[in-house]
C-alpha cells in the first residue's frame, strides 16, 4: 500500500473507476448478446437499444468510437442476415 497521500488517492479512484468501467462495460456486453440472439419481429428492436447502449458508452468515454462503430456494423449485419 501506498504511504504518499496522492498515491493512495490514485488508489481510491482507479479502484471507483474500474468498478465504474466494469458496470458499463457489463451493460453494453449484455445488449450486445441480447442483440445478437434475438430473432424475428423482437430482432429489430433488440439492435435499436444494442445500438443506443453503445452509443451511450461511447459518449461516456467507456468505448472508443471505432470499437463502437465496429460493434454496431457487425450487428446491423446480423440483422440484414436474418
Amino acid at each position: 500500500m501506498p504511504r504518499i497521500k496522492s498515491s493512495i488517492k490514485d488508489v481510491r479512484r482507479t479502484k471507483t473507476r474500474r468498478v465504474r468501467n466494469r458496470q458499463a462495460m457489463s451493460t453494453v456486453r449484455t445488449a450486445l448478446r441480447k442483440g445478437r440472439t434475438a430473432t424475428g419481429e423482437a430482432k429489430e428492436a433488440a439492435v435499436k437499444e444494442t445500438i443506443q447502449a453503445i452509443d451511450k458508452a461511447i459518449q461516456n468515454g467507456y468505448l472508443h468510437r471505432n470499437t463502437g462503430a465496429r460493434y454496431k456494423s457487425r450487428l446491423t449485419k446480423t440483422k440484414k442476415a436474418a
